[in-house]
C-alpha cells in the first residue's frame, strides 16, 4: 500500500521504515511444553508458524492502478502473528521472570498480571515470577517497594478488584544501566512490559542497554493507554470499559441539564492527543450536541462559536451536553494564559484545564445575556481509571497476556503485542513508539461524530474575528 493512502487512516509520518520484522535472541530449540497440533483441520489446537502473516492494509481502491494500491505481500505489509510456537527458545526450567506497571492506573491491568502468570507458570511450568513494584522505579538501587514473589494463588482473585496489586508509577526508565544491574541481580530473562508509549520507549531501552552489555533477556511489552493511542495498536486494553464509564457520565450530566431550565452538561473526558473515547462515548450514549477533541480545533466566540452555538441550541431545545477530551482547546488556553511546558515524571506535557475553563465561559457568557441557565460539571476520570474491566476487555487481557507469553518463550524481544485486523499480532517497539495515533478528522468515525451530534465540521475556525469580547 502506498504511504499517502496509509496516512488516512493512521499518521506515520514520523514513520521513516515501515518494517514489521520481530527481533529474536537466537534460534529456538526447545521442544513446546503444549501438546497442540501443525496440521490444521484435525480438529485440534494449532500452533502458530512463523510464517502466519497479517496483512497490515487491506484496502484496495479500484480506481487506482495496481501498481498505485502497492504489493499487498510487500515486507512492510505483513505483520507476524502472535501465538504459541512448536519451538521455544528458552528452558522453562531456567526461566526467571519479571512483571512491572507503569504510567497511570487503566480498568484490566490485574487481569494482564494474572494472565502472564498463569501462562508462565501452568503452560510453561516456569517457577520463578517476579513482580516489581511501581513501575520501572521498582527496579531502581532504591526502589520504593522491594519486588513481590508471584504465583497462581496470589493472583488468582485479583481480577476482580481495579488497579494493581503491583503499585504504578510513571517514570524511573530514564536509567536503564540501574535497572539492567537489578534485572541481572534478579537473573531475570524475560520481562513483561505493561504500559504506553512512554513505557514502551522504556522498555526498548532496557533491551537495548541489556544487548549492550551482553545480558541476555526478553523484553515484551503489553499495550495500555486508556486514550487508546499507541500507534499500530487498534485497540488497547482498557478502552472499551473507559468508553463504557464515560457513557453513564454523559448519561448523568444528560438528565441533569434535561431537568434544569437552560441546563446545560458538560463532561471532560480522557484523551490527552487522541479523542477517540470522546468520540466513541458520544456515539455510544446519542446523548451529545458538541463533541470537542485535540485533533479538531475549535472556537470560543464569534457568530459560529460553541457559545454562540450553545445559545442557539438552548433557545431550540432548552438543554445542551457537551463532551470534551482533556487535550482539546489547549491552543485557547495558552492564548489566554499562556504556553506552559511543564512535563510530569513520564514526561507528558501537563495539560491546562480545559474542563474548569470551559464551565467558567459557559457560565459567565450567559450571565451576560442574563440568560438563566444551570451549568453541571462532570470529571470521571479518575472513578473510570479504578474500574474493574467489562467483560470484553477482561477477555482482552488475558489473551494480550498469554500471547506475550509465547513472543518472550519463543526468544522474541523489543516488541509489543498488538491486534490488527481481526489478529493478534508483534508489532517492533521501535515503530511503537515512533509517535501518538490520532483520531483522523477525515475518517469514517469521525464523520459519524458529526451525523450524531448535529454539531458544525467547523466550531468557529473559520469565522473567528481577531479580538472578540465575551458574549458578542
Amino acid at each position: 500500500m502506498t504511504e499517502e493512502r496509509r496516512n488516512l487512516e493512521l499518521n506515520l509520518s514520523g514513520v521513516k521504515n515501515l518494517d514489521f520484522t520481530i527481533e529474536t535472541l537466537g534460534e529456538a530449540k526447545f521442544e513446546s511444553p503444549f501438546l497442540y497440533s501443525s496440521v490444521y483441520g484435525d480438529a485440534r489446537a494449532n500452533f502458530v508458524p512463523d510464517t502466519d502473516k497479517i496483512l497490515f492494509d487491506t484496502r484496495y481502491d479500484q480506481s487506482m492502478s495496481r501498481e498505485k494500491n502497492g504489493d499487498f505481500a510487500a515486507d512492510s505489509n505483513l505483520m507476524e502473528k502472535a501465538g504459541p510456537r512448536k519451538k521455544i527458545y528458552f528452558d522453562p526450567a531456567r526461566v526467571t521472570a519479571g512483571i512491572c506497571t507503569c504510567g497511570g492506573l487503566c480498568p484490566g491491568l490485574n487481569d494482564v498480571i494474572r494472565s502472564v502468570v498463569r501462562s508462565l507458570m501452568l503452560g510453561y511450568k516456569v517457577k520463578n515470577v517476579w513482580g516489581f513494584r511501581y513501575g520501572f522505579k521498582g527496579m531502581l538501587k532504591t526502589p520504593p517497594a522491594p519486588p513481590m514473589r508471584l504465583d497462581t494463588d496470589i493472583v488468582d482473585e485479583i481480577h476482580k478488584v481495579g488497579g494493581t496489586v503491583l503499585g504504578s508509577a510513571r517514570g524511573g526508565g530514564e536509567y536503564p544501566d540501574e535497572i539492567v544491574d537489578t534485572l541481572m541481580r534478579y537473573k531475570i530473562n524475560m520481562l513483561f512490559v505493561i504500559g504506553g508509549d512512554g513505557t514502551q520507549k522504556g522498555g526498548q531501552r532496557l533491551a537495548e542497554t541489556a544487548q549492550k552489555r551482553g545480558y541476555e533477556i526478553a523484553v515484551v511489552g503489553i499495550p495500555k493507554t486508556i486514550d487508546n493511542d499507541l500507534m499500530f495498536v487498534q485497540k488497547s486494553f482498557g478502552f472499551e470499559t473507559a468508553v463504557a464509564k464515560a457513557q453513564e457520565a454523559v448519561s448523568a450530566a444528560h438528565t441533569e441539564a434535561k431537568s434544569s431550565f437552560n441546563g446545560v452538561g458538560l463532561v471532560k473526558l480522557m484523551g490527552r492527543d487522541s479523542g477517540f473515547i470522546a468520540a466513541q462515548t458520544a456515539l455510544a450514549s446519542h446523548e451529545a450536541n458538541f463533541v470537542l477533541i485535540p485533533e479538531v480545533p475549535f472556537r470560543l466566540y464569534g457568530p459560529n462559536g460553541l457559545l454562540k452555538l450553545l445559545e442557539q441550541r438552548l433557545n431550540r431545545k432548552g438543554h445542551a451536553l457537551v463532551v470534551v477530551a482533556e487535550g482539546a482547546g489547549q491552543d485557547i488556553l495558552e492564548q489566554e494564559f499562556g504556553k506552559k511546558d511543564e512535563r510530569d515524571a513520564g514526561g507528558n506535557k501537563k495539560l491546562q484545564d480545559i474542563g474548569s475553563y470551559l464551565k467558567d465561559k459557559i457560565v459567565d457568557y450567559f450571565k451576560e445575556l442574563s440568560m438563566d441557565t444551570t451549568v453541571r460539571y462532570i470529571d470521571p476520570s479518575y472513578i473510570i481509571r479504578a474500574s474493574v474491566p467489562v467483560s470484553s476487555d477482561a477477555l482482552y487481557c488475558a489473551r494480550l497476556g498469554s500471547n506475550a507469553v509465547h513472543a518472550a518463550m519463543s526468544g522474541r524481544t523489543k516488541l509489543l503485542i498488538s491486534f490488527w485486523n481481526g489478529a493478534f499480532t508483534h508489532v517492533p517497539a521501535r515503530l511503537v513508539t515512533t509517535g501518538r495515533s490520532t483520531l483522523n478528522p477525515e475518517s469514517s468515525l469521525w464523520r459519524d461524530v458529526l451525523e450524531s451530534t448535529l454539531q458544525p465540521v467547523d466550531i468557529g475556525t473559520h469565522h473567528q474575528p481577531a479580538k472578540q469580547k465575551k458574549g458578542k
